[in-house]
Parts: structure tokens; sequence; C-alpha cells
């Protein structure tokens, strides 16, 4: 079984489907940092990191909200965090993100007793939950707790474009995945002697204003940091070449679903681009389905979005564009609660 694994961390990248990573090896500048800090912190650069790399403003965004999220050691134990990221992993059905989350809570202490946190992610995971006024984590808690579904609201949309639904070789027996994952789960981890501080790599990214609605996130400094560089510098890579029409659509059509998947058909994205001048379609519906409705993309697409814009960079900014403005939307409907808090995070 452990010669799977080796192969599994070796052979990784070529996981990564639509578009090419940047091999370690061939790695430099920002790119190269990005790897460096991932292997030293998280112990090997890990797919849903890599499929960035074609765009090093997107690979440096996700990183800081990685760590800064679920890996720096703040208030929040790692389990309380893994527990959320495998229960929105879950809401947004991406089988990929859930069966990596869910091995690495499983070799973490204290696992089950985050049982609550997890309901209470599941529960809410598109804003508050109609008629639920108590979180089971207190304000403090909040950065490190919200900041973490933010982040996989980002990362499993980008998931669900660029990987399969598993980490798992098709080939492997199906008695043995779990124990396969509990494996890998285990080599994803600091080095020895190395301690993930919070805020230490902000400066990956030039500092920016936190968004609107994120004040939970003012408290905790490297969270309000990561949030606020990451935004900022995927909507500048966007704003570069994406045109404004495009732009404009995604932000009225977030507000029209609030969240919701539109569906089941889809019809919903027809309707939605039929105004729009035909070069600008193609990356409009890309778009759209990113943040609104990832497993509706198709093959076909992906075929008229490259043919007006061949380069990865352009699908990966695209992407991550998308995905990020659909989590920070997400993430704004997290009102403060109406009666006192119940702290089982830590």
């Amino acid at each position: 079984m452990r010669p799977l694994v080796r192969i599994m961390l070796r052979d990784s990248l070529r996981q990564i489907r639509h578009i090419a990573a940047v091999p370690h090896a061939e790695a430099r500048g920002p790119v190269a940092e990005v790897y460096a800090q991932a292997r030293r912190e998280f112990g090997v650069v890990a797919p849903p990191l890599a499929l960035h790399s074609p765009s090093p403003e997107a690979l440096a965004a996700s990183w800081l909200l990685l760590r800064e999220t679920l890996l720096a050691q703040g208030r929040v134990s790692r389990a309380a965090k893994e527990a959320v990221a495998t229960a929105i992993s879950r809401a947004n059905d991406c089988p990929y993100c859930v069966e990596v989350h869910e091995a690495k809570l499983a070799t973490l202490t204290g696992a089950d007793a985050h049982e609550p946190l997890a309901g209470w992610a599941d529960r809410n995971a598109l804003g508050p939950a109609e008629g639920e006024e108590q979180r089971p984590f207190d304000a403090a808690d909040a950065p490190e707790i919200l900041g973490t579904a933010v982040t996989f609201h980002y990362l499993n949309r980008m998931v669900r474009l660029f990987l399969p639904d598993s980490p798992v070789p098709d080939a492997a027996p199906a008695k043995g995945r779990g124990p396969v994952m509990r494996m890998v789960a285990r080599a994803m981890r600091p080095d020895a002697g190395t301690t993930v501080t919070p805020g230490t790599a902000l400066d990956l990214l030039p500092t920016a204003p936190l968004p609107d609605g994120l004040d939970w996130a003012r408290p905790n400094p490297a969270i309000a940091g990561a949030l606020a560089r990451a935004v900022a510098s995927v909507d500048a890579a966007a704003e570069r070449w994406v045109p404004e029409p495009v732009r404009d659509l995604l932000h009225t059509e977030l507000a029209v679903h609030d969240g919701t998947a539109p569906g089941p058909t889809r019809a919903w994205l027809g309707e939605a681009t039929d105004s729009l001048d035909a070069g600008h379609v193609p990356a409009a519906r890309l778009a759209l389905l990113v943040a609104l409705n990832p497993h509706q993309i198709t093959d076909a697409d992906l075929q008229e979005f490259r043919a007006l814009h061949p380069e990865d960079r352009e699908l990966v900014e695209l992407a991550s564009w998308a995905a990020l403005t659909a989590a920070v939307r997400i993430g704004a409907r997290f009102a403060e609660p109406t009666r006192p808090l119940t702290s089982t995070a830590g």
C-alpha cells in the first residue's frame, strides 16, 4: 500500500485536467516561492493548489486562503477546521475534497468532538439557515471558522472543474481506498520543527481593503489580510482581460440566485447570456457555470472558451475570479447571531 501512496504523491499533478500545471522542477519566481512554502508547511504541493500555477496571482491567492484559514496555528484546532472543510465540500457535492479532508480529519485527535460544528456548517453552508440563531463557536473563533468556509466554497468550485472525483486511482481496490487516503493525509503535514505562523505569508501579495460583507474577519488580521489580498489579486487579473459586461453579468446573476444552484436544465444559462455580444458569451457562460453550477460544465463549454482564449492562464484566471466572487458573496451572508454563542471549536 505504501508504494501506491508514493505514486499518488509523486504523480498527483497528472490528475489535473484542461490545463498543464507548472512542474516542480520548472517553477520559477512567485510560483517557486509558493511551491516551496507549500512543501514546507503542508507537506505537498497538492493538486487543488497546483492547478492555479499557470497564473502566479491566482496561485498566491489560493495559497494565502488555504494557509491562513486551514493550516495556520490559531485559536481554532486543525480538527475543527477540517470538520468545516469536509462539511462545506459535502454541501457543494465535491467528492474529491470530501475524500481528502474526511481522511485528514480521521487522523486528528478529537475529531468526533466537532460533529456539532460540522452539522452547523452543513446546515448553514450558504449562510444562516432559517430559524438557526446559535453557532457552536464564539465570536473570536468566527474568522477562522467562516474563513475556512469561504476558502472551501472557492476551492470546491475550482476542483469540480479541474480535478476528477477522487484523488485515488481508479485501479485501487475499494477496500484499500480509506487506508490509502489516511496515509496520504498523514503525509500532509509541516516539516519537522516548522510552525505555520499566522500572517507570515501575506507578503506574497500586496495589501488591499477587506471586501464588503466580510467584517467578521477583521478581528483576525491574518485572515482578513489573506481574504483582502486574494480577492484584490484575483479581481485585478480578471479586470485585465475579462470584458466588463461579463463581470457585470456574474454579479447580477449571483444576486438573482442568492447562493442556490440554478437548474435542473441549462435553460437559465441561455436566458442569462442572450443579451451579450457573441464574442463575450463563451467567457460569460463558463464564469456563470463555475460560480453557480459547476456540475453543468461540459467539454463544449470549455472548447468554446478556449477557441477565443487559448492560454491556460486565461482559463485559470476566469475560473478563479468566478469561484472567488461566488465564495465571497456567500461569505457576506454569514450574519451575526442573535443569541449568545457556545464554543466547541477549540
